[in-house]
C-alpha cells in the first residue's frame, strides 16, 4: 500500500480580500488525491488562513471562504505581527505531513506543490523552496535591493542560504512544528529553519504577476525585515568586531614600541606627543578588544534569548514521510 502525503497550506493573510478567494479555488483542486510526475500520491487536508489585521476586508473574505469550503481554516490573530509571526502561526496549528507556506497576491502558482513534493522525497530533504525561473514581479529597484541584501547575509550568516530563502515553501510538517514552538520574537523564519534543518535544496518555479493590490511593504519595512534577518543570522558580525579589537589592540602595542625606540633614537622632537601617541594607541586597542569581548558574550545571550535550541527529537526516518518504500509499523 502505498504512503498518501497530506499536505497543509499557511498563508497569511494582510491585504488579501481581493486575490485570496482564486488563489483558495486553485489549491481547492488539490483536496481530491494527486499523483505526481514521480509517482508520489498526496493530498491537500487543510488551507491554513493566518489573519494578520491588513487595512483592507480580508477577515470578510476569510469568513466567506471558510463557509464555502470545509478545508479552509481559519487562524485568528490578535493585531497585526507581520508575515513571518503569522507564518509561524499557521505552521504551529497545521497537523498534516507536510507544510507548504506561500503568499495571498496569487504569483505563487499551487500547481508547483507537485513537483516541490518530488524534489523533497527525490532528494531526501526535509526543507524545499521554490527557486523562480523568472524575474520576481517587482520594480527593478526592490529586485536589486533584494539580490543585493541575500548576498550580503550570504557573507554574515553561517551556511551561506540567503539567496536560497523564498515565502513559497515546502517544509517537513514535524520540523515546521517545532521551529514554531521555540522561535522567539523577531527571529526569521528561514533563519530559524536553518538552524535544525541541513537537507535544503530547491524546486524551479515559475512566479506569476501579482493580482491587482499594492504591496504590504514600504520600503522602510523592507529595510526593517532586512535588518532583523542580519540580527537572527548569527553572530558571525559580533565576531568580526572582535577580530578587528585584537588586530587594533597588537597594532597600537606594534606602534607604540615604534614611537619610543624613535623618540629614543632622537627623531621626535615634540615634547610628550610620544607618551601621548603611545597611550592613545594601547588604551584604544585595548578599548577595542574589551568591546569585542563583550560582543562575544552579547551574542551568546541573543542566541539563548532567541532560543537557538540544543537539539530538536524528531521521528525516525526511516519511519517517516521520507522513507523509501514500505518502512516499519507500515502496511506493504
Amino acid at each position: 500500500m502505498s504512503l498518501t502525503h497530506t499536505v497543509s497550506v499557511v498563508i497569511p493573510v494582510y491585504r488579501g480580500a481581493e486575490t485570496l478567494p482564486g488563489v483558495v479555488s486553485e489549491i481547492v483542486d488539490l483536496v481530491e488525491p494527486f499523483t505526481t510526475t514521480n509517482g508520489h500520491e498526496g493530498r491537500v487536508t487543510e488551507i491554513l488562513l493566518v489573519h494578520d489585521h491588513g487595512p483592507d476586508s480580508s477577515d470578510i473574505a476569510i469568513r466567506q471562504l471558510a463557509e464555502k469550503y470545509d478545508i479552509v481554516r481559519p487562524i485568528w490573530l490578535s493585531r497585526n505581527f507581520g508575515q513571518h509571526a503569522a507564518t509561524l502561526a499557521g505552521l504551529a496549528s497545521s497537523g498534516s505531513d507536510w507544510i507548504v507556506t506561500m503568499d495571498e497576491d496569487g504569483q505563487h502558482d499551487p500547481a508547483y506543490i507537485l513537483p516541490m513534493l518530488d524534489t523533497a522525497l527525490g532528494e531526501q530533504a526535509a526543507l524545499v523552496y521554490a527557486r523562480p525561473t523568472n524575474p520576481p514581479p517587482h520594480g527593478p529597484l526592490r529586485n536589486l535591493a533584494s539580490r543585493g541584501s541575500k548576498v550580503l547575509i550570504d557573507r554574515v550568516m553561517p551556511g551561506g542560504r540567503a539567496r536560497q530563502f523564498n515565502s513559497f515553501r515546502l517544509i517537513l510538517g514535524e520540523y515546521g512544528r517545532s521551529v514554531s514552538a521555540y522561535a522567539a520574537n523577531g527571529v526569521y523564519l528561514d533563519v530559524a529553519l536553518s538552524w535544525v534543518i541541513s537537507d535544503v535544496v530547491t524546486c524551479p518555479v515559475e512566479l506569476r504577476e501579482e493580482g491587482e493590490r499594492p504591496s504590504g511593504y514600504s520600503y522602510r519595512s523592507l529595510m526593517s525585515h532586512f535588518w532583523r534577518m542580519v540580527l537572527t543570522g548569527g553572530t558571525r558580525l559580533l565576531r568580526t568586531v572582535s577580530v578587528c579589537g585584537a588586530l587594533l589592540a597588537t597594532s597600537g602595542i606594534v606602534l607604540a614600541v615604534a614611537l619610543v625606540v624613535a623618540r629614543l633614537a632622537g627623531g621626535v622632537d615634540v615634547q610628550g606627543w610620544t607618551s601621548l601617541m603611545a597611550a592613545i594607541l594601547v588604551c584604544s586597542g585595548a578599548i577595542m578588544l574589551t568591546l569585542g569581548v563583550i560582543a562575544e558574550y552579547l551574542g551568546m545571550a541573543v542566541n539563548m534569548a532567541m532560543g537557538k535550541p540544543l537539539y530538536v527529537v524528531v521521528s525516525d526516518p526511516a519511519n517517516g514521510p521520507l522513507r523509501h518504500g514500505p518502512g516499519p509499523g507500515r502496511p506493504e
